[in-house]
């Protein structure tokens, strides 16, 4: 018996703690691949009744705005941004929204509450 280690028996707790580190590695790759996968998932949100649309990824990244062209004019011109501004506000939220649902997927998955917050996210 190594002089120490008193009744470690062989590995002990050692094995758990190997077992804890596999866990982790295997969560941090699975966040990495949510990260990259978040990057791709396309979200939409509108105001105005559809009048203006907006569209960005998951990470909340704005990949495009559509305006309808009827709410052009110079008179309007305040509200055409108050709709801009609120269709933005309105995929950034849904953006936010589907993250959460796919981190909770991801935590469900490995046997985690489904609303446990992980870090960097």
């Amino acid at each position: 018996m190594i002089k120490g280690l008193g009744g470690l028996g062989g590995l002990g707790g050692l094995g758990d703690m190997g077992k804890m580190m596999q866990a982790a590695q295997e969560m941090q790759t699975k966040m990495a691949e949510l990260q990259e996968r978040l990057e791709t998932i396309i979200v939409e949100g509108e105001s105005g009744a559809g009048l203006v649309r907006a569209r960005a990824t998951a990470k909340g990244v704005l990949t495009a705005l559509e305006i309808d062209p009827s709410i052009f004019s110079a008179e309007d011109k305040e509200v055409v941004e108050d709709l801009i501004l609120a269709a933005i506000k309105d995929v950034q939220a849904r953006a936010q929204e589907r993250t959460k649902e796919e981190m909770g997927k991801l935590t469900e998955s490995m046997g985690l509450p489904r609303d446990m917050n992980l870090p960097n996210f």
